[in-house]
């Protein structure tokens, strides 16, 4: 399901559209309320939070280098089992050291800098000892093999960059081979296959793309090792697309979590600890509201016609001059509501560039590429996929978004979701919080991004715009019910793509890619659970404060603390009455 796409001039009009329109941030406006800077006064936790988080930069160098500490730049992690062994222990051992510190010794913002680590501590441990991720699902390596913070930020001058790569993907043949020592066989066939997409993409991305993207530099010797590294990385690629179609013919359907280590990822990773039969009822009620919500407006649009009639004719309805184009014009028009409402801050001038996605990462329509808290005049590029080639041409026709599933897509990953999110967590908070982002917060803030710009009013009542917004509500509410089945009740890939044909009314190429997603992607349940979790703080803490004239206060606040797990936020926000999180 991967689409294997030539754009052999990509990445040099992202280099140089980057390079032209890319400026400083300007001074940010005041922070919200967040938690008090620390006395001044030598308790050694700034030196532990400091050590730590160089410390992690030196196991986990590609995070260091999307984060913006360019000193890291071409290093791989390593991974090797003896060097994911004694990270793990390295892990347990921070985690000791920081929990060595009580709250008397502390101020509240340590006390909440504490418990971010030991947070992200806990995402990590769970992810490589508990799940084994590392050895069983090759998702957990792809973030880490993206060269796009080379590529699509202008951090340097190019030829430092192009040095940077080459470093880069020389290292990719040793990262290559640890992958393939790692990963135990039999793999479960989805995450076999969303390895293979990924090499395959990777693959050709070197073959096709990557060369344009330097070939303004004269320097020859530098262009010759760049040829011979490149080389190397793209065999190296193509040996990992063997191995797997190698595997195929063993592959199962053995990749659920268990009930067991599903709550255990609740807990870990986001401080969930809600049962999961509760979750389940949750999830299915907020599907519930959102399908009676789509009847609604569904009747109001092709009064006497079935839901599916009035979904067809939103899908229908294509942007004009395909999805970039009318994403760009979607931006400028997203922002300035923002701007006219009010009802949140926007802490600088920058703007998102919008792109087509490179051929290495397709499984979602869109995402966005922002850089991180210590980069500095460098752009964001919000990523749009075209369908898989290898489908049928009504397949990629359907794929495709209507006008309005297209709006909330850019509401979502830019104006006001992922986008104003990291404007305000870059800015803002300790250096911890602003790294170390969640899967819930900013996930669940992006989709809660698009019920609030429904609530404040986008498209004037239009239900044509609603429909737009539930489409995607219902995919997300799928989604949380897919995750649950798939991992604890024993839903088959099947099933789940029925659900999201019937339930979240998904094309055929959509229902089946996102169906396998849940598969490599068990936390994908978070954008629902995070939007509901912020729902409820926001009521709750607004109650007492005015109600919606108090939603700007709420958002700016909650933005300010960065991204730790939301009963973190909601404890900090709420005091000692934080109340339920559902």
């Amino acid at each position: 399901m991967r689409a294997q796409r030539q754009s052999t001039v990509l990445l040099v009009c992202l280099l140089a559209v980057g390079a032209a329109g890319c400026q400083r941030a300007p001074a940010p406006a005041a922070p919200p309320a967040a938690p008090a800077a620390p006395p001044a006064r030598d308790n050694g936790w700034t030196a532990f939070r400091d050590g730590f988080l160089e410390s992690y930069f030196k196991a986990e160098p590609a995070l260091a280098v999307t984060s913006g500490r360019h000193e890291f730049d071409g290093q791989m992690p390593d991974w090797s089992s003896a060097a994911i062994a004694r990270e793990i222990k390295t892990l347990h051992a921070e985690r000791d050291r920081a929990g060595a510190f009580k709250d008397a010794s502390l101020s509240d913002a340590e006390r909440f800098e504490r418990d971010s680590i030991v947070a992200r501590i806990d995402n990590d441990l769970f992810w490589k000892e508990t799940a084994e991720k590392p050895f069983k699902n090759p998702a957990y390596y792809i973030d880490d093999l993206d060269p796009a913070a080379y590529l699509t930020r202008a951090y340097a001058p190019l030829e430092t960059r192009m040095r940077a790569y080459i470093k880069y993907e020389r290292a990719i043949v040793t990262a290559v081979a640890q992958m393939k020592a790692n990963l135990r066989l039999p793999l479960a066939r989805p995450l076999l296959e969303r390895g293979l997409s990924a090499s395959n993409g990777f693959a050709d991305f070197y073959h096709n793309n990557v060369g344009q993207a330097f070939a303004s530099i004269t320097d020859a010797a530098l262009q010759a090792q760049f040829k011979e590294a490149n080389a190397a990385a793209e065999a190296a690629m193509r040996d990992l697309s063997a191995w797997y179609i190698s595997n195929r013919g063993t592959a199962t359907d053995d990749f659920a979590l268990g009930a067991d280590k599903f709550a255990q990822m609740l807990a870990a990773t986001e401080r969930v600890t809600t049962p999961l039969a509760e979750l389940e009822k949750i999830g299915a009620a907020d599907l519930a509201r959102n399908s009676a919500a789509l009847r609604a407006a569904c009747a109001a649009l092709l009064p006497g016609k079935p839901v599916q009639a009035c979904v067809d004719k939103v899908a229908r309805d294509k942007a004009a001059g395909g999805a970039v184009d009318a994403a760009r014009k979607q931006l400028a028009e997203l922002r300035s509501f923002i701007e006219t409402k009010g009802f949140v801050s926007i802490p600088g001038s920058e703007q998102a560039l919008v792109e087509e996605a490179p051929p290495y990462n397709r499984d979602n329509f869109a995402y966005i590429n922002i850089p991180g808290p210590y980069e500095k005049g460098t752009a964001s590029v919000f990523y749009i996929a075209p369908p898989n080639p290898s489908w049928t041409p009504k397949m990629q026709h359907d794929y495709l978004p209507g006008r309005a599933d297209l709006l909330f897509t850019s509401v979502h990953e830019v104006w006001p979701g992922h986008f104003l999110q990291f404007l305000h967590s870059n800015r803002n908070g300790a250096m911890v919080n602003r790294v170390f982002v969640g899967y819930a917060f900013a996930e669940g803030w992006a989709h809660y991004g698009e019920e609030l710009m429904w609530e404040e009013g986008l498209g004037n009542g239009d239900p044509e715009t609603h429909i737009g917004q539930l489409m995607n509500a219902l995919l997300r509410n799928v989604r949380f019910i897919s995750a649950i089945g798939m991992h604890t009740h024993g839903m088959k890939l099947a099933e789940s793509e029925r659900l999201f044909r019937d339930e979240a009314y998904a094309d055929a190429g959509s229902a089946r890619q996102q169906a396998q997603r849940g598969a490599y992607d068990p936390a994908y349940l978070n954008y629902t659970m995070g939007k509901l979790m912020i729902r409820k703080l926001r009521d709750d803490w607004t109650r007492s404060r005015g109600g919606q004239a108090a939603w700007r206060e709420f958002h700016d606040r909650f933005l300010s603390y960065g991204g730790p797990p939301i009963p973190m936020v909601r404890k900090a926000m709420m005091g000692n009455d934080a109340g339920e999180l559902f």
